[in-house]
């Protein structure tokens, strides 16, 4: 199957040193971004017309807590996944699934989770999204053999340490170490306790461990001091903004991450279902929050929900350019905003009005039932899409 989206505006790369690409159109085959260009033509199945909006890459929301199918009992929600692809979320990773109703912490328990639950999700995408799942929660007792066993059986990533047993650098380290040599990416709780059970964890526990990312560095919900947070900004680990966190130090890691060059660390999560709530809109809203607010160029704040985490969890997608996943995102200004396309909303401070989200190149929604409507929609004008689409 082939796709073309043709009159784009901009097109938003997801590559925050390269966030613009010069094309107007951009051609899709089974799946993947085979071109972009100015003014392509082709025969192709499915063919939008942008009207002159903006494609940007399906958004990548990196701190999840799946339990299975599209529910979580923690906020007694139905479809919450589905609801966060009309948001422009297109992939979700999983930072453990630890709201599942007697969740076992034996270790033949805390393995079988992990593994079913990553081949569930392989196997199911709730409103097209790719959830990537089997975020272990740590526990005592683990040995290499255990991360061995897990990463053959397809979990490729390690949940908040902090969540379960293991709590301190000592009991953790030699723990990250294991699951980085079997090829799974570890994150780490920060902050002050998050459920019953959990522990509040600082700096000094996470610059013993020295996991891939630093989860919820403004807190989840509860954040560290801004000491701590510089600390970890010197670091070489990726720095991850939730929406459901403090948005105080959210600022303030921009900016430290600002002066420090290293925005390219710099990942965006929802951390959802939790406490907060359910927040289908929450990826975008965290977006605006570092460009209207924190004065980030929108196109690189765009790139840290996008590419950033894409290159953490080595994923193909992300990013607008040739052999990557066709995951994409047309929107625009809303109706009434100051800004005149979809990067000016967000420096302005709005959401953007998506008309569509395309996941493998085919597409999952058209006008979203969550954002404002776009100034500009998008429309099909050849092949089909979902009710909403074009309109």
């Amino acid at each position: 199957m082939k796709t073309l989206i043709r009159n784009i505006g901009q097109i938003v790369s997801g590559d925050i040193t390269h966030p613009v690409v010069d094309a107007d159109s951009l051609l899709a085959r089974d799946g993947v971004i085979i071109g972009l260009g100015q003014g392509l033509e082709d025969d192709a199945d499915l063919v939008v017309d942008a009207k002159g909006s903006t494609v940007m890459p399906g958004l990548v929301d990196s701190h999840v807590h799946p339990v299975f199918g599209d529910f979580t009992p923690r906020q007694r929600a139905l479809d919450f996944v589905e609801s966060a692809m009309q948001g422009g979320v297109t992939t979700a990773i999983s930072a453990g699934e630890v709201h599942l109703p007697g969740r076992p912490r034996d270790i033949v328990g805390l393995k079988a989770l992990a593994i079913v639950a990553a081949k569930s999700y392989a196997n199911f995408r709730p409103g097209g999204v790719k959830v990537h799942a089997g975020a272990p929660i740590l526990e005592l007792g683990l040995t290499e053999a255990d991360f061995a066993e897990m990463a053959q059986a397809g979990v490729t990533l390690v949940g908040e340490i902090g969540l379960g047993s293991v709590k301190t650098g000592k009991d953790a380290a030699p723990m990250v170490e294991w699951a980085r040599r079997h090829g799974m990416t570890v994150t780490i709780h920060t902050g002050g306790p998050s459920i019953a059970g959990s522990s509040a964890i600082t700096a000094e526990v996470v610059l013993e461990a020295h996991p891939h990312v630093v989860g919820h560095i403004n807190g989840g919900t509860t954040s560290m001091p801004t000491a701590d947070i510089d600390r970890l900004v010197a670091t070489d680990m990726a720095l991850e903004i939730v929406h459901c966190g403090n948005m105080r130090t959210a600022l303030h890691t921009l900016r430290r991450a600002q002066e420090a060059r290293a925005t390219a660390r710099l990942i965006l999560g929802n951390d959802a279902p939790s406490g907060t709530g359910v927040v289908p809109l929450g990826i975008l809203r965290t977006i605006s929050l570092l460009a209207g607010v924190g004065g980030m160029p929108a196109a690189e704040a765009i790139a840290c929900a996008t590419g950033n985490t894409a290159r953490v969890y080595k994923l193909n997608a992300g990013v607008i350019t040739a052999g990557r996943a066709a995951d994409l995102v047309v929107c625009d200004a809303p109706v009434g905003s100051a800004g005149k396309d979809a990067l000016g909303a967000l420096a302005a401070g709005d959401l953007p009005g998506i008309s569509m989200v395309l996941i493998d190149g085919k597409i999952t929604a058209g006008r979203s039932r969550n954002t404002p409507p776009a100034a500009r929609a998008a429309e099909v004008i050849k092949g089909a899409g979902p009710a909403g689409a074009g309109h």
